[in-house]
């Protein structure tokens, strides 16, 4: 087989001028001729069959060293599979010298930037390709950053306003006073009084209504032992009371004045149904409730059980230690001085008025000493 030389592109064809190594030149041989094949085989490929020259230099260890003498290079005829992009083709007449510099060589740079960029936009591009190009697209991104995140801060805003209206200010959760519903009120403690309190919370969002405090004014007016308060969405309240008893009731002339076990007034009425409960006659209502033998009785009278309560027909106050109450009109009169050791007087007095064969003809019953109690 002919060969033909060609110059090689990059590298120049030196002669051997020193002995190398003879592993070192059998290396630097192979890779001449695997170079050398690649060209004759890229310049088959365009019709032009050069020659190759090439040559190893090196020294050989341990003789002098001279020139090696020229050889050439024949390429072989297999076939190899190399694609276009991967061949470096020699334009020119064959035979002719090529020089290496006139050869086309890749972009690739551009090549680079053809594969990357795409439909996915500015994120596949290099990191820099263009300063200027790249901080206009930066502040474009940061223009659109901002825009989206104060949309999204407006529509949250606008959003939660809307929420809080809807259940604060709108009139679907307002509370109305024909909403108001009241039970357990009696003689003495009015539904009137309880919807005073009560009403106070309309016009209110029913989220806004604190059951708890109005709970807390309603046990605070005289008579209220307990107090529920409940809230039926979406704008209605009700309320539920229990009332008890009046204490006693201190009467004035033709006024009947109620007032519970703290000396506080619950009404006043004239000519009500005083059936079962104390009567205490004074003078002046105002004097009385300060006194300390009228807080003393009310302590009294509101500890004895319903059943005594409902015998008592007089009371009687003239000082702190001789609270007197008089049982069915004068059957019997029991002493009870002041409210010291209540409970151990009460079940005194019911032991003996329950035992007849203790109470006996006696009438007056005098627990002011519960150790010692005397019959008269």
């Amino acid at each position: 087989m002919t060969g033909r030389t060609v110059s090689s592109s990059g590298a120049g064809v030196s002669r051997a001028a020193s002995a190398s190594s003879e592993s070192r030149g059998s290396r630097e041989s192979q890779e001449a001729r695997r170079k050398a094949r690649r060209v004759v085989e890229s310049g088959a490929h365009s019709d032009a069959q050069p020659r190759v020259r090439t040559g190893v230099s090196g020294e050989r260890q341990g003789k002098s060293s001279h020139p090696r003498k020229r050889r050439s290079v024949t390429s072989r005829t297999e076939p190899v599979q190399q694609s276009p992009a991967d061949v470096t083709v020699a334009k020119g007449k064959a035979g002719a010298f090529v020089d290496a510099r006139a050869l086309r060589s890749e972009d690739y740079v551009a090549e680079t930037l053809h594969q990357t960029s795409g439909p996915i936009g500015v994120a596949t591009r290099p990191k820099v390709v263009d300063f200027t190009a790249r901080a206009k697209e930066r502040r474009k991104a940061n223009v659109r950053v901002i825009a989206i995140r104060s949309t999204v801060g407006v529509l949250a805003a606008a959003l939660l306003g809307a929420l809080i209206w809807l259940l604060l200010f709108s009139p679907v959760f307002r509370l109305e006073s024909n909403a108001i519903s009241v039970s357990g009120a009696n003689e003495w403690v009015s539904a009137s009084t309880i919807h005073g309190i009560a009403d106070k919370q309309a016009g209110k969002s029913l989220f806004l209504v604190s059951s708890d405090e109005v709970s807390k004014q309603l046990k605070a007016i005289p008579g209220v032992s307990e107090a529920k308060v409940s809230k039926h969405f979406p704008k209605s309240l009700s309320v539920d009371i229990k009332a008890q008893k009046p204490a006693a009731m201190l009467k004035n002339g033709d006024t009947l004045t109620a007032v519970d076990a703290q000396a506080r007034v619950l009404n006043s009425v004239q000519d009500a149904n005083v059936s079962g409960i104390p009567v205490i006659e004074v003078k002046n209502v105002q004097k009385s409730l300060n006194n300390r033998s009228v807080q003393g009785a009310l302590t009294i009278l509101a500890a004895l059980p319903e059943s005594m309560r409902k015998q008592i027909t007089k009371v009687t106050v003239e000082t702190q230690d001789s609270v007197t109450t008089t049982l069915n009109d004068g059957e019997h009169v029991v002493v009870w001085g002041d409210s010291s050791q209540l409970k151990l007087k009460m079940a005194e007095v019911d032991k003996i008025l329950n035992d007849p064969n203790v109470i006996g003809d006696y009438r007056q019953v005098d627990v002011s000493a519960p150790s010692r109690p005397i019959l008269k």
